[in-house]
């Protein structure tokens, strides 16, 4: 009885070290899921206070940076022409290719009007490589404080 007992103790510890590969790729997949909705969430703020300093006569660029600076390690190109500013942010901590995968963006119109000056800002944030923009992104970078 006890080399049964033994037996089934191993084959335990066998099994559960086989699924420890499994449960890191699902919590991996969880997080990206989670940076990805956090860009997208990241993207349209940002886009949405551009326009919205676009139709109080500010700076949009600033306005979409200052709404960004609210999520650190994500990096975000602003491009803004005409009355329409686009956000693209791109989560930090993913590795280059799915980062560029769950890259978000957003668009938000201030509606007709005078068209203000267009502009590309590049919002650098997060660490390496995996977290740069693409070289479309890499038109007119600025740099911050």
């Amino acid at each position: 009885m006890r080399i049964h007992a033994r037996h089934q103790e191993g084959q335990a510890t066998v099994e559960l070290v086989a699924l420890i590969p499994m449960i890191v790729a699902i919590v991996a997949a969880v997080g990206a899921v989670l940076a990805a909705h956090a860009a997208e969430e990241s993207a349209g703020a940002a886009a949405a206070a551009g326009a919205a300093a676009i139709l109080q006569e500010g700076d949009p660029a600033a306005a979409a940076k200052a709404a960004l600076a609210r999520s650190p390690g994500q990096r975000a190109t602003i491009h803004v022409e005409q009355r329409r500013v686009v956000v693209r942010v791109r989560p930090g901590w993913l590795p280059g290719p799915l980062a560029a995968r769950l890259t978000a963006t957003a668009t938000a119109d201030a509606g007709p009007g005078p068209a203000v000056t267009a502009s590309t800002t590049v919002v650098r944030g997060g660490d390496g490589g995996s977290s740069r923009p693409d070289n479309e992104d890499r038109r007119t970078p600025e740099r911050g404080p």
